[in-house]
């Protein structure tokens, strides 16, 4: 870029355009495909870092602007990482037989927890069809009937020996309704009472005697049945446990065998052994509820039903054997407490909420777990104790699953307590930057757990090679979208709007979502014309359409200073009055708009009173920038004497708050024309903050500002003397729209860059500074020294004021 010249207006050659871009290819598809992203190589070295290594609480926090390719770079380059790791372990939970409520946890190699699943679900399915078999064989049956035999011979045996006996006592053993009895008999009949009572007394007192020795020995003979019976019971018993056992062992061999190197599943398929051996019992149950038999319809999927829950494996991470391959890369995007960790599901069973280990869920913890989790970090945080739940687990080492309802003692319902998993992942936080030092600034375990970061610069250096690397990243973004190849115009333009995007013609602007928006809207209208690729006229009807939809609030601005609502000149002159810019950003909206900045000036005690502050209209920054032009007058003019200026500022019809120096120094140009009581020129307008020494000093928002107030101008015809005068550092951030440019070439509109508040007063008022001479005095006529002048009488005036004889003196 040439030399800037101040003082002097702008030519097309100063401004950045995309004329300035030398692209040596016709269209994008012949270049080679960009798989990074060029300008990024600080946050792509802290994202293959994090991606890298294995030490704990390396974890990342990607920050930076919206649109610069965060999310898209951390998938791609954790993905790549992930495919050269290992797979992780399967996760599953199990029944506890002892105590349900404590699941247990079981790691599995990759791939095999689904065959530990199915093996299980092979076991319940056989044994639901062999076990009622076993029990209605022949060799149950036999075995069975043996053991009964055995006991009712010993009872019927005890009662044959004591029947001989009450036989030879002359008593006879009978069965009552009330049960077993002992009454006399005469040979083979019972006696009857009445005959009974013929007999003699002592043959009375014989037979009562026996009758009381046979019912002795009969009780002990009934009081030995239910011992019999239950020793019975327990042989059955065995006989049953037996059975089952050869079952049960007969179904677990094959799952024995396969897991016989995985102590933890050995361990829990004994104890599921045991459980299955001392419930066969549910193998017999009918669907109807009744307890016989075999199943009266054969069925293959037996674990379905509900009392074979108990033996299921809850696959909380399972991966299929013959597609596992890296790491996972999981994007969680709702970030819930449950989502995060996991949950507890419950089921109604007659009004009450039941739960099983079957009915925990994983969460994305448990899904990410051996690899990378990708979060967003604003969800997160405003999750109910997911940020809590997040940290807890990467502090512990492991995720323990609970509900906001137990955490706060909210729902008194019987839950599950699960073995809490052990947890090596990898979390990437992606947000922006204030939220980024706000973790770091008040939470204090963010810096421990998350020790890298990726910061995305929004920005990038213009030079050829640069220049060269976005344009293929554009061919890229249209070749991955589907969209015809871009022009090499085209690309041109779009490079001209990444500068824009930027607001700086020496660098380039890396919001890829907002190149990408106006490229696929530039494709939409080349197709419509039948184009082969996309060229510069499409990309310009993109931009403009999109400026045109966002254009409502600018274009009912532009409208009330056309319909004179708003006050603003733009010919003509006027003292303590100068046109101001401003930027107004509203959404995704963002315009100039030129504002009337009044002063009026008298004699006082040195203050510089800022309406807009008094008003509660101003903000802390532009506050400071009014108190710097009170610095900068005292300091400037008549140094001798007391600074004896009252003088008041405003942004005239502004009814919102203002915030910003960026108006200084049109500030200090109406104040200083008042003071001079010389008028401004207003067809220029005024943007640039001043520091005590008179240095107009860089601003943001310089393109908008330009053009708010050409199109002010260009509405009201354009007259060639119409301009803005813009600190000389903001040059190089001009990357103005067309329809300025064309103007400036024209000659019927001007940009003139000022490097010091004398600069920029003598072209607004068209009078020659001034400098001190040898004397040490401003030359008369010049601004410098009519506002001196004027401040020196205010001083004598105040001075002369001060030595007036009060009423009470004249009359003495």
């Amino acid at each position: 870029m040439d030399q800037i010249a101040t003082g002097q207006p702008l030519s097309a050659r100063h401004l950045a355009g995309e004329e300035d871009f030398a692209l040596g290819f016709a269209t994008t598809a012949e270049l080679d495909p960009l798989s990074d992203w060029p300008g990024q190589d600080r946050a792509l070295e802290a994202l293959r870092l994090a991606a890298g290594t294995d030490h704990g609480d390396f974890n990342l926090y990607v920050l930076g602007t919206p649109g610069t390719g965060r999310h898209s770079a951390t998938r791609q380059v954790l993905a790549e990482a992930a495919a050269r790791r290992p797979p992780p372990p399967d996760r599953v939970y199990v029944n506890r037989f002892d105590d349900p409520r404590r699941p247990i946890a079981i790691e599995l190699p990759p791939g095999r927890a689904v065959e530990l699943r199915d093996a299980l679900r092979k076991v319940v399915n056989d044994l639901a069809d062999d076990i009622p078999a076993i029990f209605e064989s022949e060799d149950y049956q036999t075995r069975r009937r043996a053991i009964e035999d055995s006991y009712s011979e010993r009872h019927e045996q005890a009662m044959g020996v004591l029947a001989d006996a009450a036989r030879a006592r002359g008593v006879a053993i009978v069965r009552t309704p009330m049960g077993f009895g002992v009454a006399p008999r005469k040979g083979d009949e019972i006696l009857p009472p009445d005959e009974y009572e013929k007999l003699p007394q002592a043959e009375r007192e014989r037979i009562g005697a026996a009758i009381d020795a046979v019912r002795a020995q009969l009780e002990d003979v009934l009081k030995d049945v239910p011992r019999g019976l239950k020793a019975q019971r327990a042989e059955v018993e065995e006989l049953n446990i037996a059975m089952a056992r050869e079952g049960v062992d007969a179904a677990l061999a094959d799952a024995l065998g396969r897991f016989a190197d995985h102590p933890s599943v050995t361990r829990h398929l004994q104890a599921l052994r045991e459980d299955l051996i001392d419930n066969a019992e549910l193998f017999l149950i009918r669907e109807d509820g009744a307890q016989a038999g075999a199943f009266p319809v054969a069925t293959s999927r037996h674990h379905l039903k509900p009392q074979f829950r108990r033996y299921a494996v809850n696959v909380i991470v399972g991966q299929d054997p013959d597609q596992a391959s890296g790491a996972p890369v999981i994007e969680e995007s709702l970030p819930t407490l449950a989502n995060l960790i996991g949950r507890i599901e419950y089921a109604s069973d007659q009004g009450t909420l039941v739960t099983n280990f079957t009915m925990i869920r994983p969460g994305a913890l448990h899904r990410a777990n051996g690899g990378f989790l990708i979060l967003d970090a604003m969800q997160v945080l405003t999750e109910p104790l997911a940020w809590d739940a997040l940290k807890r687990s990467l502090k512990s080492g492991e995720v323990a699953i609970y509900s906001a309802g137990e955490r706060f003692s909210l729902i008194s319902t019987e839950t599950l307590d699960p073995d809490p998993m052990p947890l090596k992942l990898r979390v990437v936080l992606v947000g922006d930057r204030r939220l980024y030092y706000l973790l770091a600034e008040f939470d204090p375990d963010f810096g421990r757990l998350f020790k890298l970061e990726a910061d995305f610069d929004d920005r990038m250096e213009r030079s050829a090679d640069s220049a060269l690397l976005l344009a293929r990243l554009i061919g890229t973004m249209a070749r991955d979208d589907g969209l015809r190849p871009v022009a090499a115009d085209g690309v041109a333009r779009l490079l001209a709007e990444s500068l824009r995007l930027a607001d700086d013609g020496e660098r380039f602007g890396l919001n890829l979502a907002a190149l990408g928006d106006i490229l696929r809207e530039a494709d939409h209208i080349a197709r419509a014309s039948g184009a082969d690729a996309i060229g510069r006229d499409d990309v310009e009807a993109a931009i403009a359409a999109a400026d045109r939809r966002a254009g409502r609030l600018r274009e009912r601005s532009q409208e009330a200073i056309s319909r004179g609502l708003l006050l603003i000149d733009t010919d003509g002159a006027r003292v303590g009055q100068v046109n101001a810019l401003s930027v107004l950003e509203i959404g995704k909206t963002r315009f100039g708009r030129p504002g009337r900045v009044s002063a009026r000036v008298r004699m006082g005690a040195g203050k510089l009173v800022d309406i807009e502050r008094e008003a509660e209209l101003g903000g802390p920054i532009h506050s400071k920038g009014v108190m710097i032009l009170s610095g900068y007058l005292a300091g400037s003019y008549a140094p001798d004497l007391p600074f004896s200026l009252w003088a008041s500022l405003v942004f005239e019809q502004s009814y919102g708050g203002v915030e910003g120096d960026s108006a200084s120094a049109a500030e200090l140009f109406a104040l200083l024309s008042a003071l001079a009581d010389l008028p401004i020129d207003q067809s220029l307008a005024v943007t640039g903050s001043v520091n005590q020494f008179g240095e107009v000093q860089a601003i943001g928002g310089v393109n908008e500002k330009v053009e708010g107030f050409f199109d002010t101008c260009a509405a009201r015809g354009l007259t060639g003397r119409q301009g803005v005068l813009i600190p000389v550092s903001n040059v190089p951030h001009l990357v103005l729209r067309p329809r300025v440019r064309d103007a400036m070439d024209a000659g019927r509109f001007r940009v003139i860059p000022i490097a010091t508040v004398d600069e920029g007063i003598a072209l607004l008022t068209g009078r020659p500074t001034g400098v001190r001479g040898g004397n040490g005095a401003f030359p008369p006529d010049s601004v410098n020294g009519r506002v001196e002048a004027r401040l020196i009488g205010y001083a004598e005036a105040r001075q002369r004021f001060g030595q007036k004889p009060s009423p009470s003196e004249t009359d003495g």
